[in-house]
């Protein structure tokens, strides 16, 4: 269903960008901006699909949005973006695990 509707592509970007991840939730989609923001890394945000008319109507994108980020600092990007997911703690230049808090 996802392709009949285009939803299984990336959505059209700027070709100096990549692709982050996608995210389906207005809440995180703050935390990953913040977290850029956070860190300097600009960022820009693509609805899929229909995504940008549901959002207006509901509030919030059920197809998802993808976020960019400039290819320099992907690999920059990706290691917050785990680290967050992993429950680390970034600490200036420094990982901690979760376990050794």
């Amino acid at each position: 269903m996802d392709r009949f509707f285009g939803l299984d592509k990336v959505t059209a970007h700027d070709e100096n960008a990549a692709l982050l991840t996608t995210v389906h939730d207005p809440v995180e989609l703050g935390l990953v901006q913040s977290i850029m923001e956070g860190e300097g890394i600009p960022c820009a945000f693509r609805e899929r699909g229909s995504g940008s008319t549901v959002k207006v109507i509901a509030g919030y994108s059920m197809v998802g949005t993808d976020v960019f980020v400039p290819k320099a600092r992907l690999k920059e990007a990706e290691e917050l973006l785990d680290a967050y997911r992993n429950g680390e703690i970034v600490e200036d230049d420094a990982v901690i695990p979760a376990d050794e808090v």
